[in-house]
């Protein structure tokens, strides 16, 4: 036959009831889809889920937007946050993820109305994928370039030096009868990255990208060789890559720490880190930027909490793996910033200026300052090794979750075809990614990085997350997605859960939404100002992933019959398929969805097939119970 079978036409279909015990598991026939799997380890899940979230952001980014948000004072509001918008989201996401064992796309089962919030988010992650891969590339340089006994960036006089570069061992070893001026001054770390590395003296902007830095392309090409291989068994080779990469970044940062806090000096850094402020507590700018960390750095709404949990057993406790995962993520951003600003204060003191003139963020203090810290203590080569190796395992575990996400979802969509080719279709993504960030390798390839970064999961991944929860509680109904809870782990979320998903959450969001939309500013790189037609660019960019929401409507709509209300109507409702995906979970209302099921007890049924009643069918009979007094009363 040209096409195959579905599964439940493979064979002649026999009532539950006539079913004898010896022929309860029958062959369903070689045309079925491959199953997708399971994590093979206990622990597989819970440390890709702190891989993911613990990432470059927790050690360029909070350290950084904790001290110009008043300092100490900036943890109240980022752990209300965390309360009211991280831990909800996270959790639901996790549910929706292991309930239904589907992908971003096909878990749109729940309303397929909505499907476009999931093509939003595969835009959305691809775009990240692009640049993130790229920033794991500059790594890899800085980790090759740091395997020698003298760091490149340490004194001035290479090539690439210009007549601007001041070397902190002249300030140290000068005679102090002057004062040096260093306000007109460039590092030599700063020129090594701007003039060596991105050669971005090459390009008059974003419009003229230069040559490809045939070296950067090398790096670029070896982090998704890297990551291909990873990932080439899905989650079952993944799984067991971050018992590496999720646990070694915390003993490199522990190692970094130590010694940064036994510094002359360190305590002075981190003094200016943790002093609190707290008069910065009474401006709005303050909670805004704690909700954006907590949103960002949790990487809600990209879809990689969703696939991990999809590949979860149907009873996983990730009630408890929700609170371990957000708040360590937290717990080792505050340790990054111990670990940064020590060091900052040391360098602070040895060029003999204050903390807030040396501290950055972002790749700023990855590849300026932080290097440039690194060349003033002993052994400068071992230590600066040591720090882009704790970037480059942050980095990947991220970059595994993206490439998953993108991968699972597609496979899902097309089971049939493309779950036995899993492993080529994972080349074809990774290599097709590879070409589009080629241009990031270019002597002006920082301006378009910067662009991405600004515009790829701005507006468009908080309406994202949004709308996600709106047809969450809203749509499908918040007394039947606890059901779906209790169904699951055995217990209904709590009024805490209810009130964040119903209200909060979404009106936080909606605030950050509002905020980022009257704040914006133009994007910058230093002192350059990108032009109009790249500021169109971007805002495309972040509008296109929105506009696949109603474009997925539009799509949904044309699928059904009847008037345009009756089609909507028929739309928003879960498809007749949707819920667990194995059998023997489908317990309650989703037995009688089952292919087959021809019973009008089919809940007693499913109990004599699969032998007796667990505390999980305890549960589907309460939850019978309660949905027929409810039709009872109406």
């Amino acid at each position: 036959l040209p096409f195959p079978i579905p599964c439940s036409l493979a064979q002649p279909v026999t009532p539950e009831l006539l079913v004898s015990p010896s022929s309860q598991d029958g062959d369903l026939g070689s045309e079925c889809p491959e199953d997708r799997g399971n994590w093979t380890g206990r622990l597989d899940f819970l440390l890709s889920c702190i891989g993911y979230c613990v990432g470059l952001g927790n050690v360029w980014r909070f350290p950084y937007r904790a001290y110009t948000n008043g300092g100490g004072a900036f943890l109240v509001p980022y752990f209300i946050m965390l309360a009211i918008c991280g831990i909800p989201i996270f959790f639901m996401e996790l549910s929706l993820g292991q309930f239904s064992s589907l992908g971003p796309l096909a878990v749109w089962k729940i309303s397929p109305l909505f499907k476009g919030v999931g093509m939003g988010t595969i835009l959305i992650v691809s775009l990240v994928a692009i640049y993130y891969n790229m920033i794991i590339a500059y790594v890899l340089f800085y980790l090759f370039a740091s395997l020698t006994s003298d760091l490149p960036w340490q004194h001035c006089g290479n090539w690439w030096n210009t007549d601007l570069c001041l070397d902190h061992h002249v300030i140290k070893a000068g005679n102090t009868t002057f004062p040096v001026n260093i306000t007109n001054t460039v590092s030599p770390s700063e020129e090594y990255w701007s003039r060596y590395v991105l050669h971005i003296q090459g390009s008059s902007g974003i419009g003229d990208p230069g040559r490809i830095r045939w070296n950067l392309c090398l790096c670029l090409l070896l982090s998704w060789t890297i990551v291909y291989l990873c990932i080439l068994k899905g989650v079952k080779s993944s799984g067991k890559v971050v018992y590496f990469t999720a646990t070694f970044p915390y003993l490199i940062l522990v190692m970094l720490l130590i010694r940064g806090v036994t510094l002359e000096g360190a305590w002075k850094g981190i003094q200016f880190y943790l002093t609190p402020q707290f008069d910065h507590l009474l401006s709005s700018k303050v909670w805004i930027e704690a909700a954006l960390q907590i949103f960002y750095s949790l990487g809600v709404g990209f879809g990689g909490l969703l696939t991990f949990a999809s590949y979860n057993t149907f009873h996983q406790n990730i009630y408890r793996d929700t609170f371990i995962v957000t708040l360590g993520n937290a717990i080792t951003s505050i340790l990054a910033g111990f670990a940064i600003f020590s060091v900052l204060g040391y360098m602070s003191q040895e060029l003999g200026v204050p903390v807030n003139q040396v501290a950055k963020a972002g790749p700023g203090l990855a590849f300026v300052v932080y290097p440039q810290a690194m060349t003033m203590l002993p052994l400068s080569p071992f230590w600066s090794f040591l720090f882009f190796f704790m970037l480059l395992t942050l980095g990947l575990d991220s970059q595994f979750a993206f490439m998953e996400t993108i991968v699972t979802a597609v496979t899902d969509e097309f089971p049939y075809y493309l779950r036995p080719k899993k492993a080529s279709f994972s080349a074809v993504i990774c290599i097709a990614l590879f070409l589009m960030g080629l241009i990031l390798t270019t002597e002006g390839g920082m301006y378009w990085l910067v662009l991405l970064d600004d515009y790829s999961a701005g507006f468009g991944l908080m309406v994202v997350v949004i709308t996600t929860c709106l047809v969450v509680t809203r749509v499908y109904g918040m007394k039947r997605f606890c059901r779906d809870v209790h169904m699951m782990l055995g217990f209904k979320p709590g009024p805490y859960f209810r009130a964040c998903w119903m209200v909060l959450s979404p009106a936080t969001m909606m605030a950050l939404l509002v905020y980022n939309i009257i704040k914006y500013q133009p994007s910058k790189y230093g002192s350059y100002s990108f032009p109009s037609w790249a500021e169109v660019l971007g805002i495309l960019m972040g509008v296109l992933s929105c506009l696949m929401i109603p474009v997925g409507m539009v799509m949904a709509v044309l699928q059904e019959e009847g008037t345009l209300w009756e089609r909507v109507q028929q739309a928003s409702r879960p498809t007749m398929d949707w819920g667990p995906s194995l059998e023997e979970n489908r317990t309650g209302m989703y037995v009688a969805s089952l292919a087959g099921s021809q019973s009008p007890k089919p809940l007693m049924v499913h109990m004599r097939k699969y032998g007796g009643i667990t505390s999980y069918e305890n549960t589907a009979i309460e939850v019978d119970r309660e949905m027929e007094e409810e039709e009872s009363m109406m």
